[in-house]
């Protein structure tokens, strides 16, 4: 699958720090469909270099689709991840602190073809310019940073409210440039298995399709929380067949459940049998 395909409909986005290959592997292992092989956060800065060998080695042994995360614009240690994955295989870039236009659509430029990039919106001027980035050329998606947007704006990033005018952003900049729903941010408690499900739940609720995940415990119920629910899938089978029936008898109104079914509802009833499928797919 293109790093353009697999971004564009990756549910479980888990982060590998760089300079712990030994851990690439076990990332793998978990099922995510994408690994994010992390060069910013996770890495101190003197291990910047060798997290980026380490990165790079693995993409030249290892054709599996996966992510970088590299330094943000104006770190010291941007344009020498760059550099690196100009020469690598076309992989998922993720761009982290994304909020200057010009400088998103230079980085597409300096990646090889092929490449896909993830804009990370992790501030309030990057949630105010989010369309303007979901529009540039080579941004296939949306992803939130929730613990740095609340740091700026003073908040805890657990309150699901305080984020709420920002997630919201992120949909509807999403959805008017046409790319599919926004990646969630992190859970930070890794062993709370129910809070991360209504994390995700909540956050699927508004429209959001993915979600960054960092530890391999949380890719199956992060996944499981993404996927349409029995009920959904079943509605959603109904409509589709009460339309073509309708359709067939060259009816031009029908009924499911005592509710008119229309274009906008059986666009939904095939998002949902399409989510059903892929994550049928990529159950272990």
């Amino acid at each position: 699958m293109s790093a353009l395909a697999t971004a564009e409909t990756a549910a479980t986005w888990l982060f590998a720090p760089g300079d712990r290959p030994e851990r690439f592997s076990k990332a793998a292992a978990a099922k995510a469909d994408l690994v994010v092989l992390d060069l910013e956060d996770a890495v101190a800065p003197t291990r910047k270099p060798e997290a980026r060998r380490n990165v790079v080695d693995w993409l030249s042994g290892h054709d599996a689709p996966c992510a970088v995360r590299v330094n943000a614009v104006g770190t010291p240690w941007h344009e020498d991840d760059i550099a690196a994955l100009a020469t690598a295989r076309p992989v998922v870039v993720m761009a982290p602190k994304s909020e200057n236009t010009g400088a998103t659509t230079e980085l597409v430029r300096a990646l090889p073809v092929g490449t896909a990039v993830v804009a990370l919106i992790e501030s309030a001027l990057g949630v105010n310019r989010a369309q303007d980035l979901a529009e540039i050329d080579g941004v296939v998606r949306l992803a939130l940073g929730t613990y740095d947007l609340a740091a700026q704006l003073g908040v805890d990033p657990d309150h699901a409210p305080a984020l709420a005018a920002a997630r919201a952003s992120l949909v509807l900049a999403s959805a008017a440039a046409g790319l599919p729903g926004p990646v969630d941010g992190v859970t930070g408690d890794v062993h709370d298995t129910q809070r991360l499900s209504d994390d995700v739940t909540a956050a699927a609720a508004v429209g959001f399709t993915g979600k960054l995940c960092i530890h391999p415990a949380q890719v199956v119920p992060a996944a499981a929380a993404l996927a349409p629910t029995p009920t959904e899938i079943d509605w959603s089978h109904r409509v589709l067949a009460a339309a073509a029936e309708a359709d067939a008898a060259g009816e031009g109104v029908v009924l499911v459940d005592g509710r008119m079914v229309d274009a906008p509802v059986i666009a939904r009833a095939r998002r949902i049998t399409s989510c059903a499928s892929a994550s049928l797919r990529s159950t272990p």
